[in-house]
Parts: C-alpha cells; structure tokens; sequence
C-alpha cells in the first residue's frame, strides 16, 4: 500500500468510526430516519452549489464534507436495516462507472464527449429493469427536480437518444416561433380577456426552447440565471444603502430617481 492509499484508508476508517460513535450514543443522531434526513440533505447540496458558484474552494471543502456525512449516514442506517452499507454503495458505484464507459474499460470507441453521453444514456436505459415508466428514456428523470434542472434533464436525455436539432440556428427559430406564440395570448387585448391558462403554457414552451438553445451554446440556464440574480442583489443593496445616505426612503422614491442610483451601481459592482 502507497503512502497515498493509506491517507485514504485511515480518513475512510476514521469517519466510519465517528458515525458508529455518534449513531449510538448521540440522541439527535440515533433517532434520525433517512426521511428526516431528506431534506437536509436536499439544503446541503444547495450550500455546496453556492460555494461551487463563489468560487470558494474552502466552504467547497466543508459542504462536500456535509454532503460526505449524509452519504455515510443513510448507508450506516441501511446497515442497520441489513439492507446494504457503505462498501456495498462504492462498490455498485465503481462497477456503474466501469459499465458505463466501455470506451475505457471495454471495445466501444468514443472520439468525442457527445459520443460518451449518448452511450451513457443508452446504457442507462438498458440497465433499467423495474417499473416500466422506469425503463423508458424520460423515465429516470426525478419528478421533484426543479422545473429549469428538470427541462435541462430532459433535453439531455432526448438527444442522448438522437432525439435534437441539427444546430443552433434552428433552435433560436424555434424561440421565435414559441415568443411569437406568447405574444399572440395577450397581443392587442384587455386584461380581462386574456386567456391566462393559454398563456402560461405559451410561456412555459417560450422557457423550454430558450434552455434549450442555451444548451446549445453550453451554457448552463440554472447557473447563468443564478448569477443574474447575485448580480441584481448586490446592485438593488447598492441602491438601497446609497439612496438611504442621502436621506431618502425607496418607498418614497420615483423610479427615475431609483434609476439613477441603479446606473451608478452597475458601473461601481
């Protein structure tokens, strides 16, 4: 054994340990069901994607440490139901990973990273044997993602089986024609009269194209739309915090007065 297998070994012992510990004689811990650790699980993995978006490599470290913990804890209750532990877990992982690259472990040839996504998802399908909705293409896309994750999922899923456009001309057509679409639910009439059952799915399809062309152009809509978000945060405290030293309330504000603020943010963040 390396020097560096070992460091692997003893951090790995050393954590299985700990949970053994904590899972008899701490109160909070011996009473924790995977469905209460569910959700917590569901916010670690934001807080990891807020450090993974910040850049910061030290609460990067922390929170896939807390994603590490929730990963050794289910297995430690499946242990204790007979079900599986946490060798079962990284072995089925490590025997995924080697079935679904047979580029690397077997004949198949993949010059590419699209030619390795398709053959993933044409293994995964296959290796589906359960329910049947499970063994279908779509099928193995969680229902409680969340609905801009979700699309991106399914869209993902679709050209693994070729099911795309050819470019990303057609695509952008494609949002036209779906922005055109919306525009017509509420074109030239009165509130009162606007179909908003039809409008919200004009909407929804006008969304659906627009993740789609921005994975054409391999940008991820969920990180893009989160950094807009940081982006307006910061500029809307920057106006709130200047406004207020000068002695003014936004309330009683006109929005060109707020604008003048928002343009000196946008130069100063």
């Amino acid at each position: 054994m390396n020097p560096t297998d070992e460091k692997y070994s003893l951090a790995l012992q050393r954590i299985l340990q700990i949970m053994n510990e904590l899972r008899e004689q701490c109160p909070w811990d011996r009473k924790q069901t995977i469905q209460s650790l569910r959700h917590l699980t569901i916010e670690e993995t934001y807080e990891l994607s807020d450090a993974i978006l910040g850049e910061d490599w030290s609460e990067i470290k922390n929170e896939l440490g807390d994603i590490l913990l929730h990963i050794i804890f289910y297995a430690k209750i499946a242990s204790e139901n007979q079900e599986f532990d946490i060798a079962d877990v990284i072995h089925t992982l490590a025997e995924k990973l080697i079935r679904r690259h047979p580029h690397i472990y077997g004949n198949v040839k993949a010059e590419d990273e699209e030619a390795v996504k398709r053959n993933w998802e044409v293994i995964k399908l296959q290796e589906k044997n359960g329910k049947a909705m499970e063994n279908t293409v779509l099928g193995g896309v969680p229902k409680s993602l969340p609905a801009m994750v979700k699309a991106m999922r399914i869209q993902e899923k679709a050209r693994g089986v070729g099911f795309d456009w050819d470019n990303r001309q057609q695509v952008w057509a494609k949002v036209e024609e779906e922005l055109g679409e919306f525009e017509e639910t509420y074109q030239n009439l009165p509130d009162e009269q606007i179909d908003r059952e039809r409008a919200e799915e004009e909407f929804g399809d006008l969304i659906f194209a627009l993740i789609n062309y921005a994975r054409f152009m391999n940008i991820n809509p969920e990180t893009a739309l989160e950094k807009t978000n940081r982006k307006f945060i910061k500029r809307f405290n920057y106006l709130e915090t200047e406004s207020k030293k000068d002695g003014k309330q936004l309330q009683e504000m006109t929005l060109e007065e707020m604008d003048k603020y928002w343009e000196k943010a946008k130069k100063s963040l």
